[in-house]
């Protein structure tokens, strides 16, 4: 640091008086201190850190009692971030010669690096008092004001330098900033964009302005600024992170993951990226990568809730709804009024069959957030397992009141009430879905058969049609149709319904099949047997020849064998049974 060398130029010419007026040490020792002094001062000018250090320790062994030596040494020390000791120095230098204007500042910077603000106030005050504030002193000086939350006085101090250097832009980037941390985002938006009409190419300013707009909700605006910070620091994680951060609050997670990952790449202690990036790859359906992220999160910040939850719903999402439940519970004992955490322990107790459990959670959520129409359906949906349908229905049309525009509420009534005979209301509230949800084949296949009890005979068809249409190779919708077929007298058609019916079945059960020979294939091959594996395979084939794994597991045993262009010849036949059917033309 330029500034530093300069004030170790300043103490040579004292010290070497000072060690010459030690006239009760030996003057060998006093000859050997001036040496080392002399000798830490070029290599401290000439970039050798560890050697200048290794000099003026010497110094300060040799003539304790001068300044001058632990004051050039806690510098270097300052220099080579050894703050502890670079502090230790500049102390002891103060306490011989408590008017060094250069330990004052080096010590104050040295304080400010280990967070220790409140002591380093008073040496920036005494340094301001007496005139002697360098530019980068000034800096730090607003920075332990801000720090201490005293931020008019770090805005009028900046101010005031502004008024000595009204062309330094970085000076109104640190205005800019000290206003944004008072949430005066006008303020904070004028003073960076007069940083940039200053230096158009100061990467902080546009980095600083970029996150202003983004908290003003100016995603594009934002994204530009944020995206020129990043070309003109690319190396900036800071940058980085934030551009990543816009990204996704613009819905676009794809865009806004490599830059999470590049942050990370910079700075792997920065864990806002980290579960910034866990979070956007859990959005994006990628919840197995983003476990190892979270769970570095929670054991860096065991009492960040948001992650404790979101680890907990990744594992929900992963099938592992029991590892899941000890994170929501540790997030519910940092933040126990979070109606969310409750809803979402509630879900994994549900996917557990921990019926009680989930009901308890779901209420403790409503008693939080009475208006949530999700948490209404999700205890709705507790009591229909439960068998307890008055209950059930209760809260399913909560639910259904507070969000008219889902179809699950309705949907899962018109269940209930078909259960329960109610077939006028079962069709209301499945037409009530399927206007929200046209492509459920399910419900189609449903409203048919409620149709059917109401001997709505040609509704009922046109529902089965549908359902059919969305679901043509499940047999059910074929039955029920064949059976409205038959009560209209059309038996032909009907016919044709069980038989087509009949030769689904029998692509299910043959399906069936072939995987449960795949998954035993599997098996056998982990095991090293592969001989039976292949056989296995074999099998799976001949049940199903249109199964693709079996196909793609095949030529995995066969490679096992050294059999590599039969394994070949089965990989061509798993790819071309994955390969979309080619477009029909008229």
């Amino acid at each position: 640091m330029p500034r530093l060398l300069h004030l170790l130029c300043a103490a040579t010419l004292s010290a070497t008086v000072a060690i010459g007026q030690q006239n009760h040490a030996p003057d060998s020792r006093l000859q050997q201190a001036d040496s080392a002094f002399h000798a830490g001062y070029a290599a401290a000018s000439s970039g050798d850190l560890a050697t200048a250090r290794q000099q003026f320790e010497r110094v300060v062994q040799l003539a304790p009692q001068v300044e001058e030596g632990h004051s050039a040494l806690g510098s270097v020390l300052y220099q080579m971030g050894d703050y502890t000791n670079a502090i230790q120095e500049l102390e002891k230098a103060l306490h011989l010669k408590p008017g060094d204007t250069a330990a004052q500042e080096n010590l104050a910077f040295a304080y400010t690096q280990t967070s220790a603000y409140q002591k380093a106030l008073p040496l920036f005050e005494a340094l301001d008092a007496s005139n002697a504030l360098s530019t980068d002193a000034q800096a730090a000086y607003v920075r332990a004001l801000a720090a201490t939350q005293q931020l008019p006085a770090a805005i009028r101090k900046t101010q005031a330098a502004i008024v000595s250097a009204p062309q330094n832009a970085r000076l109104y980037d640190q205005l800019g900033s000290l206003y944004a941390q008072m949430q005066n985002w006008t303020e904070a938006q004028n003073a960076f964009e007069h940083a940039l009409q200053l230096d158009p190419e100061l990467a902080s300013a546009h980095l600083h302005l970029g996150i202003v707009l983004s908290s003003e909700q100016q995603t594009a605006a934002a994204l530009q600024e944020l995206t020129v910070a990043t070309q003109l620091a690319p190396r900036d994680a800071v940058a980085q992170l934030e551009l990543g951060k816009a990204l996704a609050v613009a819905n676009q997670d794809d865009a806004a993951i490599p830059h999470f990952q590049q942050a990370i790449a910079l700075d792997a202690s920065l864990i806002e990226a980290k579960n910034q990036l866990a979070m956007a790859l859990q959005r994006s359906g990628k919840e197995q990568e983003a476990i190892a992220l979270f769970e570095n999160v929670v054991a860096t910040q065991p009492q960040n809730a948001e992650a404790l939850t979101n680890l907990g719903l990744a594992r929900v999402q992963t099938g592992k709804a029991k590892e899941a439940i000890p994170y929501y519970q540790r997030a519910l004992a940092i933040s126990p009024n979070d109606a969310t955490t409750h809803q979402d322990l509630g879900v994994a107790y549900l996917q557990q069959s921990d019926l009680d459990d989930a009901i308890r959670e779901f209420r403790a959520g409503l008693a939080l957030a009475t208006d949530n129409p999700q948490l209404h359906y999700n205890l709705g949906l507790a009591y229909k397992l439960k068998d307890d349908l008055p209950h059930a229905i209760a809260e399913l049309e909560s639910a259904a009141k507070l969000d008219p525009s889902s179809p699950d509420p309705p949907y899962t009534l018109g269940i209930l009430y078909m259960q329960q005979g109610r077939f006028s209301d079962a069709a209301t509230q499945l037409r009530t879905a399927l206007d929200r949800r046209p492509d459920n084949g399910d419900g189609w296949a449903i409203l048919g058969s409620v149709y059917k009890q109401q001997a709505h005979l040609e509704d009922a068809a046109a529902a089965l049609r549908k359902a059919i249409a969305l679901l043509p190779n499940q047999p059910g919708p074929h039955i029920t149709l064949a059976s409205v077929l038959q009560e209209q007298g059309k038996k032909e058609e009907a016919a044709a319904e069980r038989k087509q019916a009949a030769d689904l079945t029998r692509v299910a059960v043959n399906r069936q099949r072939a995987t449960f020979s795949t998954n035993t294939g599997n098996i056998l091959l982990q095991k090293g047997q592969v001989a039976d594996a292949i056989a296995r395979y074999l099998e799976a084939i001949d049940s199903d020849p249109t199964y693709a794994d079996a196909h793609r597991q095949l030529a995995v045993a066969y490679e096992q064998q050294g059999r590599t262009n039969d394994a070949a010849g089965e990989r061509q036949k798993a790819a071309a049974l994955e390969q979309p059917p080619a477009p029909t033309h008229p």
